[in-house]
């Protein structure tokens, strides 16, 4: 089925990223796994590249171009060429509008520019130790102290945690609220005193990406990195959240396509009984049925990214996508490895990297399950 999302701009944009992505990740990515993070010399050169900030104004370096189709070019490029440790996205598409929606004149003055060169490399600190999904159980503090704000607390999860250079932290900063009008965020810039990180966690997957706790002893920050409204942090979480969940889902189907692409190769050379794996019935149905789901998610994908440049993608719509997506892609990641045999099981065939990223896609950005209960509330039950 002929897709028509991208237009000829878009085309020679993907061109630019996958150029890059060849030249400057995929021949270090697999160094970059051992050492639990990428080296920090590849976000300049994306900055230099262009492939931070596309949509941040030109006046502070970035590309000028709202719309989300250039985001989803990096997203798609990213996840099938698997240099997963590349927190591009995060940067681009969870952090940016943050700082471009909320940000004050002098924040942005003071912070684009070095989002856009990758001086400045960028997280934000929603997940605690025993909070998950529940963002309204926030624990961290960030009281008032004269023009300052201090904050004490912990996070954990957080993407970009050893690299980030500015981190926007959600904390509580209204004791007397319930739990959506008690938060607020609060950008936290590396050496501020009392901000430490704990722990780069080994994961499952995703071994490249730098995923740390984060700790706040005392944190003193001015007033000015106040992001948006004091105690109206809910709602601005709540406004950007649909973007995030977008975000992944397009990680999933281009990396669902990109692991079909994978296995039908390996279907068509790979022998046994002396004939092609793939020429074997069950095989054909396994990669049919694939083909056909991996197909409609593209469809339901491409008309998301539609809606959302439009200003239409609701919050359920994001729920919805977000976890037929990424539950489509572990199923995919999961017969695809089971069609490459014991190869699939060896560390030196893609497929198995595929396989052990994919696993996190229906954790984070809000569990699957979450996600189900957003989708069900919608429909009056």
């Amino acid at each position: 089925m002929k897709q028509n999302l991208y237009e000829s701009e878009h085309d020679a944009f993907r061109d630019t990223v996958r150029t890059f992505l060849e030249k400057n990740a995929v021949p270090f990515h697999a160094q970059w796994a051992k050492d639990g993070q990428v080296d920090r010399e590849v976000w300049r050169a994306a900055g230099s590249a262009g492939l931070l900030g596309t949509d941040v104004p030109e006046e502070f370096g970035g590309g000028g171009q709202v719309d989300f189709r250039f985001n989803a070019v990096v997203g798609e490029e990213v996840n099938r060429a698997g240099v997963t440790g590349l927190g591009l996205t995060l940067h681009n598409d969870v952090v940016a509008p943050y700082l471009l929606h909320l940000g004050t004149a002098e924040q942005k003055k003071r912070w684009l520019p070095g989002f856009c060169s990758g001086d400045l490399i960028t997280a934000i600190a929603m997940t605690e130790p025993g909070t998950g999904s529940d963002l309204q159980a926030v624990r961290t503090t960030a009281k008032r102290d004269g023009t300052d704000f201090v904050i004490n607390g912990s996070k954990i999860f957080i993407t970009n945690g050893i690299l980030s250079d500015l981190v926007i932290v959600v904390a509580r900063t209204n004791e007397e609220a319930s739990g959506s009008k008690a938060l607020s965020l609060i950008v936290v810039e590396r050496d501020t005193p009392g901000f430490s990180r704990g722990r780069n966690l080994d994961k499952v997957g995703l071994k490249a990406q730098d995923t740390a706790e984060l700790f706040f002893d005392n944190v003193r920050v001015p007033q000015e990195n106040l992001l948006g409204e004091l105690d109206r942090g809910f709602v601005h979480l709540m406004n950007n959240l649909p973007q995030e969940r977008l975000t992944v889902a397009v990680a999933a189907v281009a990396s669902s396509e990109r692991m079909l692409e994978l296995t039908l190769d390996y279907a068509k050379s790979r022998h046994a009984f002396g004939q092609p794996i793939g020429s074997f019935q069950n095989t054909r149905f396994e990669l049919a049925e694939m083909a056909t789901e991996i197909q409609i998610a593209r469809v339901f994908l491409n008309e998301a990214i539609r809606s959302h440049n439009d200003g239409e993608y609701t919050a359920v719509d994001a729920s919805a996508g977000k976890w037929w997506t990424t539950d489509l892609q572990k199923r995919v990641a999961d017969r695809c490895l089971q069609l490459h045999g014991g190869y699939g099981y060896m560390t030196e065939y893609p497929i198995s990297q595929f396989f052990l990223d994919a696993r996190v896609q229906p954790i984070y950005a809000g569990t699957n399950e979450i996600m189900k209960e957003i989708v069900g509330r919608s429909l009056g039950v």
